[in-house]
């Protein structure tokens, strides 16, 4: 059987877990179950025998993390494409189809979220195995999952008939009420829709065509005018930026006659929202008070409750609640009825609003050479603390409004200052002076952490002019 090349969606923003995702830093690459981030748990549930290296779909704020979590499991993909904006999933999946199909247009591929809690991963690979026959023939087939309640959080597949293992699909259903979903679910011939699919490079590129061929040309092009950058493959933006917002399944399967489906009866969650992980943790670790709570939270006559803080300095107590999701950050807390889990996106709506840098970022900032996050700020002055990871090293830059002083807290600094390069360790500091040509560096083993106090008019990271960069960014970047 032909090897699957697994296609990796990593763009998205899951609004509806935060605090703990946010734009900056979304769910997927967030360690919510386990020691794993979700990220990671998908690439290793797609690896192995009968897969080939995965191809990453993802945008530039992420580029260098999914680089990063990929390297930590020893998991090497076959590219990392790079989208100039996000145009939701049409786009992505037929610029993946066409990447793979410059190759071998009869490639298997099959897309799916890494965003997806899918515990037994040698069962639910076994499961795509029954599709792969489908697929080779021509079908797109679709991944639904056996309903074990009546969701409204999810939209449905019906199938064709009940005992195939692969199924003819009748169509798809968007997100039901809750009479809706219960009759569904009696009835037993609905799917969840998992939006996973397998399907070969020229079956998808020809529903495209069929279905939606504005979309074509411009991809042909963004794929055929790509370029590498820093072992990244950047779509080219003038062809895709134009494009249509449009999710695969309203541009092509709602409209394809091929599709066939293949049931997976194992457990599977898109953690869809706080409720979502409530009962995945539960159905880890069962509990007859239905209380989920972390290391860091403690509770005390509660019924049916998630208590969670990301924080060790930020101990969390609930005291007879019922029914509720409490979740804390350093920076923000989430209250709110767990009926209530699917609206917690309008928390990061009215947050924006308001103009809160909470509703989209975190005070910890991921860069490609390490972290950086804020531990104070006040007029004219702001004190981080940075994270540099050994052999990594900031851009040689320099600043219009600020200068900045720097403290060495452990190993080992090599600091350039115009023309002078100094190395400066544990307890030791240095100053750059506003305007003056600066780089750090961590020529070391270990990562090197400082504290930097700026001074200044203007305090913004877009304060930032670069000159060289090893990581290719500009200086909004």
């Amino acid at each position: 059987m032909t090897n699957i090349t697994p296609i990796l969606m990593a763009g998205g923003s899951g609004t509806r877990l935060w605090p703990v995702s946010r734009k900056s830093f979304p769910k997927q690459f967030a360690a919510l179950l386990g020691d794993e981030t979700l990220f990671q748990a998908s690439a290793r549930r797609l690896s192995g025998k009968g897969f080939a290296d995965p191809i990453v779909m993802t945008n530039s704020d992420f580029r260098f993390i999914v680089a990063e979590q990929l390297e930590q499991i020893g998991i090497r993909p076959s590219s990392i494409v790079i989208e100039p904006v996000g145009r939701n999933t049409a786009p992505a999946i037929l610029a993946a189809a066409m990447t793979v199909a410059q190759q071998d247009p009869r490639a298997l591929l099959l897309v799916a979220p890494s965003d997806h809690v899918i515990p037994d991963s040698a069962d639910f690979v076994a499961t795509v195995r029954l599709g792969a026959s489908a697929a080779e023939a021509g079908k797109i087939v679709t991944f639904g999952i056996t309903p074990d309640r009546a969701e409204t959080g999810y939209g449905y597949l019906e199938i064709a008939g009940h005992r195939d293992k692969v199924q003819a699909l009748a169509r798809f259903i968007e997100k039901p009420n809750a009479e809706k979903a219960i009759e569904m679910l009696v009835q037993g011939n609905f799917l969840w829709n998992a939006g996973i699919f397998l399907f070969r490079a020229d079956v998808m590129i020809e529903a495209f065509r069929a279905h939606a061929p504005e979309y074509l040309e411009p991809v042909q092009q963004a794929v055929s005018e790509a370029h590498s950058d820093l072992g990244f493959l950047r779509l080219a933006r003038a062809p895709w930026e134009p494009l249509p917002d449009n999710s695969v399944d309203y541009a092509v399967m709602e409209k394809a006659d091929n599709l066939a489906v293949v049931r997976f009866s194992g457990r599977w969650s898109d953690l869809g929202g706080w409720d979502a992980v409530w009962q995945e943790e539960l159905s880890q670790k069962p509990s007859d008070s239905g209380v989920v709570a972390d290391d860091n939270s403690t509770a005390i006559d509660c019924q049916d409750v998630l208590l969670r803080s990301d924080s060790e300095d930020l101990k969390l107590v609930g005291i007879g609640l019922k029914d509720m999701m409490v979740v804390a950050t350093g920076d923000a807390v989430l209250v709110a009825d767990r009926s209530r889990a699917q609206d917690v996106r309008q928390a990061v709506t009215e947050l924006k609003k308001k103009g809160h840098k909470q509703a989209e970022s975190f005070p910890r900032d991921h860069r490609p050479w390490g972290w950086f996050e804020t531990l104070a700020l006040a007029n004219r002055f702001q004190v981080k603390r940075i994270v540099v990871k050994p052999g990594a090293s900031l851009s040689l830059q320099s600043h219009v409004h600020r200068s900045e002083h720097w403290i060495v807290v452990s190993g080992t600094a090599k600091v350039t200052v115009g023309d002078q390069v100094t190395l400066i360790t544990e307890n030791q500091s240095i100053y750059v002076p506003l305007g003056a040509i600066h780089r750090m560096e961590n020529p070391g083993k270990v990562p090197m952490v400082l504290i930097e106090v700026q001074t200044g008019s203007y305090l913004g990271e877009d304060d930032i002019i670069r000159y060289e960069d090893v990581y290719a960014r500009s200086s909004a970047d």
